[in-house]
């Protein structure tokens, strides 16, 4: 990855309902074939996407929520005082604290957390977040219009 390029991280699991909304953002941007993007989906966050985060010069995550507003909520992020993880899984402020403390980076980070119902397994996406990824989608393309040439 340039080190101009911006990172658009979604992450979750596509086989339980809406929680695949980060990953399937992903896919659509995939099939846009931006330049200057850099597309990256997983089912979690871990301590190598620091490493992906230091090449970057902006970061985007995205995922499904079951708490924030409708249809999707974008803030910056900042880096947690404290890095934390699992065994498995690390949280977008971790991600972005081990990035500044392992390569001494302080990128610019935002999180997109589009509004998710339902999480049961082998289900399909219910129609209320297909359409908050709808707009999702509309959004961050706009947001990248102004930010790659």
């Amino acid at each position: 990855m340039s080190k101009d390029k911006i990172l658009i991280s979604g992450y979750g699991n596509p086989g339980r309902q809406d929680d695949g909304l980060g990953p399937i953002l992903i896919e659509k941007l995939e099939a846009d074939n931006l330049a200057g993007i850099e597309l990256d989906s997983n089912y979690q966050l871990n301590i190598e996407d620091a490493y992906d985060m230091a090449k970057a010069k902006m970061v985007f995550f995205v995922d499904a929520s079951i708490d924030c507003k409708e249809p999707f909520e974008f803030n910056k992020l900042d880096a947690e005082s404290t890095i934390t993880f699992t065994t498995h899984s690390m949280a977008p402020g971790s991600v972005l604290a081990l990035c500044q403390e392992v390569f001494n980076k302080d990128i610019e980070a935002y999180v997109l957390a589009i509004r998710g119902y339902e999480w049961e397994f082998d289900a399909p996406m219910t129609a209320k977040a297909e359409s908050n990824l709808d707009a999702a989608y509309s959004f961050i393309r706009e947001k990248l219009n102004g930010l790659v040439e």
